[in-house]
């Protein structure tokens, strides 16, 4: 940790050259993992009526990736801390991209649903890995940034992939966007096994005989405690409004497929210098404050979000742009935060829980949101401001209990 100078000012942290290659290379890694979760969303209003489902049948869909995602997280934390950590990235991207490539055959609903299944299993570990790597890597007074520049893979995702993938979809059809990440998580996979130094440390410390015992210690620890269950709490919004964004702003909104992929791109352009400025703002100005400023934002525009009739194209592209800005103030601080907790031989263990907890309160809500969520006959859907207030409460949960994570992480005084 940098230390003090005598006028009380931090001096700035310098990422050597290797580190930002590792920012580089995880970013990247991260753009491909979400750019698969995320496309399922946009395709919803495409893929429902090919495979003639309902919007209850497209929820478990996509909850069905978090739940199998939830328990390979539980099954891997035991394991997560005894390995070095590249090897343990490799083999769990080597199932993803198989799993996305069950996605790009699938032909029926049921094979769909076995295929996110799969890429659950394996998808839903690699965030973890990549979240202990960068603890590993980068001191917590650098994290802010750190987490904020991982985090434009999401803004990435949508820049490139999600209009990338609706003109695939529109052009050919659903199985080509997914076609299209394998093309794009090969070379990645091959980046990690060439260039990627190991990350092995953890290993040179005394680690506990038992996978199992690793397991409940994380999980008895009052402080790990906390943490998960913040943690359970912020993706609700996410896994409740995403799924259903396209098929609400078409039929309740009243704008064309056509316009999608010009929302997703302007949002993407905008959001995607958020992500490294909420990290510095987090860094300069303190982790929570900038929590409590996203949360803010997120329960205002949230709350005007789900309750918009017929609007004009630039109105929702602002007012998406401030919903993900307000998602990202959360998410960027709360991963800075949440990475100091764990002790170094706890690392890889406390994220995999997190993670796993993470994508079972993940599918919980999505198949919350399925279930009341209803189809009218003209395509609008009904009770869509029900989920924005199930949002906004949870949100003001989890910023009261970020208060507490808070007081519990010996956070360095923000730099003037």
């Amino acid at each position: 940790m940098d230390k003090a100078t005598t006028d009380g000012i931090k001096p700035r942290a310098i990422f050597s050259r290797y580190q930002k290659f590792a920012i580089a290379m995880l970013a990247f890694l991260q753009f491909s993992i979400i750019l698969d979760f995320m496309i399922i969303s946009p395709l919803g209003a495409i893929v429902m009526p090919a495979l003639n489902i309902s919007p209850r049948q497209f929820g478990l869909a996509v909850s069905a990736y978090a739940f199998s995602a939830g328990a390979s997280g539980l099954l891997a934390a035991g394991f997560a801390d005894r390995f070095d950590r590249k090897r343990l990235l490799l083999f769990f991207y080597a199932g993803f991209v198989l799993g996305t490539l069950l996605c790009a055959l699938a032909a029926t609903y049921p094979l769909l649903l076995a295929a996110r299944i799969v890429t659950g299993l394996f998808g839903g570990v690699i965030g973890s890995v990549v979240l202990a790597i960068a603890t590993d890597l980068f001191p917590l007074e650098m994290r802010g940034r750190v987490m904020g520049f991982i985090q434009t893979a999401f803004a990435a995702s949508q820049v490139l992939g999600l209009p990338a993938a609706l003109y695939f979809a529109n052009r050919w059809d659903w199985h080509a966007p997914f076609w299209a990440i394998i093309a794009i998580a090969i070379p990645a996979g091959l980046v990690i096994a060439f260039w990627m130094k190991p990350v092995a440390a953890h290993l040179t410390l005394k680690q506990e005989r038992s996978p199992f015992m690793h397991l409940a210690h994380t999980l008895a620890e009052p402080r790990h405690r906390l943490a998960f269950i913040v943690t359970m709490l912020l993706p609700t919004g996410g896994y409740m409004l995403m799924p259903f964004s396209t098929a609400y702003i078409v039929g309740n909104i009243g704008l064309s497929l056509a316009t999608l992929p010009t929302i997703y791109l302007v949002t993407g352009l905008c959001t995607v210098f958020v992500g490294p400025l909420v990290g510095k703002a987090s860094d300069r100005y303190g982790k929570f404050r900038t929590f409590c400023f996203g949360t803010l934002l997120t329960i205002v525009v949230v709350l005007i979000w789900t309750n918009m009739g017929h609007t004009a194209l630039a109105t929702v592209i602002a007012v998406n742009v401030l919903l993900f800005i307000g998602i990202f103030s959360r998410m960027i601080p709360a991963q800075a935060l949440f990475s100091a907790i764990p002790a170094v031989t706890k690392r890889g263990a406390f994220n995999a829980v997190s993670a796993s907890l993470q994508q079972f309160a993940g599918g919980v809500s999505a198949a919350i949101a399925g279930a009341v969520i209803v189809a009218a006959p003209g395509g609008a859907l009904q009770h869509f401001n029900w989920l924005g207030y199930i949002v906004m409460a949870v949100a003001l949960l989890s910023l009261m209990l970020m208060y507490f994570v808070h007081k519990a992480v010996p956070e360095p005084a923000p730099r003037r």
